[in-house]
């Protein structure tokens, strides 16, 4: 089954020819999809012969407008941040995030349903990969918080559930349609990729999208711990993620910016601090420290704030620049994956 919310407008004006009816009416039908209708019957400006001739090829699913509902949803109370539980077709479940910044909006959405990385304070990757998302379905995240909450999304970060880079061809697609001015108009460095490390994707990445803004989840400063907590640096270990991060920045000369969240007891010491200030004297980077939101089924905890401020000082002393991430959403399942394992378990 096609879906439409897939397309590109060239790729739209494609099928459209190959039904018979004239390319123009590829970006009539982009604009609309990019505005959350879930009908054809919405698009007004459409024929309504051609409305009637899409809704019966949906009806035999040769196509489909590609919908998205919301299964669960909780807003917090102290800053507007709203959690989203999606459903999809297949009756996929994937979270996203909508949070309010001085700046705009911005939403983290989910790459995949599910995760195989294994990383062991993570809630998403409990229970595996269950697929890919689609390049649409990735779009529909932003396009269904916009429309729930009537308000424009300026920022993107796809950071939720699933590592981007092991659905590589798929976020570079979303991109591209989140950035087409007929589209949702998003500005490329508004946009930000998390990858845990899969180091044959960054120069990659570095080439198609240069000026999308690249994080790395790095959460520990040397193999020992970070093969402990991430089964993916026994494949690509520390120092070969940092050599192929220094070849990032010396590329598209943007910073990176290293994820960090600190697990009491684990990666949190001042001599861990001390290591990850040496491993990353020198590079064009930031480090955004991560209080660890708790989840009951990993048997890990954060770090207590004061050791969490005394990491930072740690850093900061040794030239690095760094800042603890705004805690926001406390009041509501704020770590990703856990309102979908929630849903999980009663169904």
């Amino acid at each position: 089954m096609l879906n439409l919310r897939d397309l590109t407008v060239k790729e739209l004006e494609e099928y459209f020819v190959s039904i018979g009816e004239k390319p123009f009416r590829a970006k009539q039908v982009f604009e609309w999809l990019n505005r959350g209708v879930d009908s054809f019957d919405e698009m007004s400006n459409i024929p309504k012969e051609l409305r009637e001739r899409l809704s019966d090829a949906e009806a035999s699913d040769d196509i489909t407008i590609g919908r998205i509902n919301i299964l669960r949803k909780q807003e917090s109370r102290t800053d507007g941040t709203i959690k989203y539980l999606f459903q999809l077709r297949e009756s996929i479940a994937v979270e996203s995030v909508f949070m309010k910044y001085k700046y705009g909006n911005s939403i983290c959405v989910s790459s995949q349903a599910g995760c195989r990385m294994g990383c062991a304070f993570c809630a998403s990757t409990i229970g595996g990969l269950t697929r890919n998302l689609s390049a649409g379905e990735i779009l529909m995240q932003v396009i269904g918080a916009e429309r729930d909450t009537g308000e424009k999304i300026s920022h993107v970060v796809i950071m939720g559930t699933g590592e981007p880079f092991d659905n590589y061809d798929n976020i570079v697609k979303f991109i591209t349609l989140a950035h087409e001015p007929k589209g949702l108009g998003l500005s490329m460095r508004n946009i930000t990729v998390s990858t845990c490390g899969l180091v044959p994707k960054i120069m990659e990445f570095a080439r198609d999208l240069p000026q999308v803004n690249l994080a790395v989840s790095l959460h520990a400063p040397n193999d020992e711990v970070r093969s402990r907590i991430m089964p993916v640096n026994r494949t690509y270990n520390v120092a070969r993620l940092i050599s192929e991060c220094k070849r990032y920045t010396e590329a598209t000369h943007r910073r990176i910016t290293f994820e960090y969240a600190l697990i009491a007891g684990v990666n949190d010491a001042p001599s861990r601090a001390d290591e990850l200030a040496d491993l990353l004297k020198g590079m064009l980077c930031h480090v955004n420290l991560i209080p660890l939101n708790e989840v009951s089924e990993t048997g890990l905890a954060g770090s207590p704030k004061a050791q969490v401020q005394e990491f930072l000082a740690r850093l900061e002393s040794r030239g690095i620049t760094a800042t603890v991430r705004r805690e926001l959403g406390s009041d509501i399942d704020a770590a990703c994956g856990q309102l979908r394992l929630a849903h999980k378990k009663e169904n």
